[in-house]
């Protein structure tokens, strides 16, 4: 055999870690030749329990439909059918710690007949970063009330609501008392201050000067019980009401120099249940910005006095990486820091994923739309999609083009947004790269999965909660809050577009926003790229069911909620696209893994 050959034999594999999870990307294109080929089986070493040498990862899916008794099996007999797969299980003691996880293809024809390539695994080390690095502290939170794990841990999740949210949160409540060690003077904006678990009591317990800005509308006055707890001689509270809404979410250190940003509002719901991250940036440049945004809206300056100057801040160096800051609003007929998004996604070389609660700038959605189109890889993930172009609940009597759409009804002359908003409906169904938040639901739930909470009842963490004057309403259904992109993540020059803005014409016209640019930190760029798999990887299976798209058990030819996930026999059952020259599944399948050659 040639070295070509050879090398045609061997997987390829690459990683993207971030401190709560490896994410392994897995190649093998000896696979095109083997009709038999049946998936990889991964050994990590050190193992999973204390002093063990090495440990297969597990599968729930099995090539059998699953019993009530049925339990997670060894990778080696149940192998992934995935060009990716996670390692979740990484524990706080583990970052800063290096596994080994050995790659092996598995032929065969079933349970019975399986055999591993030995000949062509892989092997790859791989650090677990802690969550500072290079002078920004990263955490994502799991967020996953509707996954499995969950559904098994907290059967009943209103009886251990402490240990739900700790879980839930991943360690994003650390940012807290991180941001407030050694400071004597912590200034911020705060959008919704509700936290009664972590944040409040965090600042309450602060004993140095502590000033916030906060949202203070007629309509939104949320945040009112915790300033109300929080008054006392170091605290300086400053309303604001004359933007749309004071949708920041930031705490600069401006003793120690750090800003903590992010996409997570400061409630029990947003550090836990919903999908978040948060940043601490080690940078005076920074928390200087970030300071003077703050001090400038304390007097409570209208949108055009806000807007004046509006642009992207000088390039900081943080570590490695290079970062601007755009604060919003900027004046009503420009949108400098969504065109530079846009040009941006419309100069990927490589690859885009998006996360975001609802994005609504048409310019945008058609940008991010054409990137499969210009054959790049494209996943995104949004709290939810629906058809504006279908009447779900006719009422005849809203004949204007944004309540029809907003009501389901059909628009008599679509706008560029409805227009727009119909393609990604239209694209989450065709190709499945473009998902929403879903879940199993009860008597529709496959074999072996239990049906899942969409949501829990947080209120008696809430500031609201606990003070009976407030007004006590339960928070919006939003799973997917987060606000960012990622453009050539698996690459070496990355860009990153993170923080509170939704962007949208409000986000950048009418509210209070914080939009970071982050580029030159490759490795900050695939901590995004894991933690976004995850959550997409985890949904995608749940829409896909929920679509209709079953898998039906071989064996027993079930239907309804007795339909199972079952792993495939042949090759072309889980990945005949990952083999199509040309296709974007074979793209993801080379490009994601490290390798360098595609099919023409």
């Amino acid at each position: 055999m040639s070295k070509q050959q050879q090398a045609k034999q061997k997987v390829s594999a690459r990683s993207y870690s971030s401190p709560t999870l490896v994410l392994l990307a897995m190649d093998w294109p000896g696979g095109a030749d083997r009709p038999d080929f049946l998936g990889f089986a991964i050994l990590r070493a050190p193992g999973f329990a204390k002093g063990e040498k090495d440990a297969w990862l597990t599968n729930k899916i099995g090539f059998a439909p699953p019993t009530k008794t049925s339990q997670p099996m060894p990778s080696n007999m149940a192998p992934f059918q995935k060009f990716m797969w996670w390692d979740s299980s990484v524990a706080d003691t583990d970052r800063g710690q290096t596994f080994t996880y050995t790659i092996t293809p598995v032929c065969g024809t079933g349970p019975k007949d399986l055999a591993l390539q030995h000949d062509a695994e892989e092997t790859i080390k791989v650090a677990v970063p802690d969550f500072e690095r290079d002078g920004i502290w990263t955490c994502f939170n799991r967020a996953v009330v509707s996954s499995q794990a969950f559904s098994r841990q907290f059967p009943e999740p209103q009886k251990d609501l402490d240990a739900v949210m700790a879980w839930l949160a991943n360690g994003l409540q650390e940012a807290f008392p991180a941001i407030l060690k050694g400071s004597r003077d912590i200034t911020g904006a705060i959008y919704h201050l509700t936290d009664a678990e972590w944040v409040v009591p965090a600042l309450k317990s602060f004993d140095g000067k502590l000033a916030a800005v906060y949202e203070d509308q007629p309509r939104d006055q949320a945040d009112l019980p915790a300033i109300g707890d929080l008054k006392g001689p170091h605290f300086n509270s400053f309303p604001r009401s004359k933007t749309h809404i004071m949708h920041d979410k930031f705490l600069v250190d401006r003793t120690g120099g750090r800003v903590l940003a992010g996409s997570a509002n400061f409630t029990p719901e947003g550090l836990t249940s919903q999908a978040n991250l948060l940043h601490i940036f080690k940078s005076a440049a920074l928390a200087d910005l970030y300071a003077a945004r703050a001090k400038l809206m304390q007097d409570d300056p209208t949108i055009a006095e806000t807007a004046k100057g509006a642009d992207w801040s000088d390039e900081i160096k943080v570590g490695a990486a290079r970062i601007r800051v755009f604060f919003s609003p900027e004046p009503s007929k420009q949108r400098v820091s969504l065109d530079t998004v846009v040009d941006a996604v419309k100069a990927a070389k490589s690859s885009v994923i998006f996360c975001m609660f609802d994005p609504t700038d048409p310019a945008l959605l058609k940008a991010l739309m054409a990137t499969s189109d210009r054959d790049k890889l494209l996943y995104g993930l949004l709290n939810s999609t629906s058809d504006p172009s279908k009447a779900k609940k006719p009422k005849a009597e809203r004949d204007d083009d944004e309540n029809r759409a907003a009501s389901g009804l059909p628009p008599k002359n679509p706008t560029a947004a409805t227009q727009v908003r119909v393609e990604v409906f239209n694209r989450s169904r065709k190709d499945k790269r473009v998902i929403a938040y879903n879940y199993f639901r009860p008597k529709a739930a496959p074999a072996g999965f239990l049906p899942e909470f969409s949501t829990v009842d947080l209120s008696s963490k809430s500031m609201l909660g606990q003070h009976k004057s407030s007004a006590k309403r339960p928070p919006p259904a939003v799973h997917i809050h987060h606000k960012f992109i990622v453009i050539d993540a698996d690459t070496e020059a990355p860009t990153i577009y993170s923080g509170s803005a939704n962007l949208s014409k409000n986000s950048t016209n009418y509210n209070d926003e914080n939009l970071l640019e982050i580029k030159g930190n490759p490795e900050l760029a695939q901590a995004y790229f894991a933690e976004f798999m995850r959550l997409y990887e985890h949904y995608r299976a749940r829409a896909i069911w929920d679509m209709g798209g079953r898998v039906r058990s071989s064996r027993s030819g079930a239907t309804g909620s007795r339909q199972a996930f079952t792993l495939n026999t042949t090759r072309d059952g889980w990945v005949k696209q990952a083999y199509k020259q040309g296709s974007l599944d074979e793209l993801a399948r080379v490009s994601l893994a490290g390798g360098q050659e595609r099919a023409a």
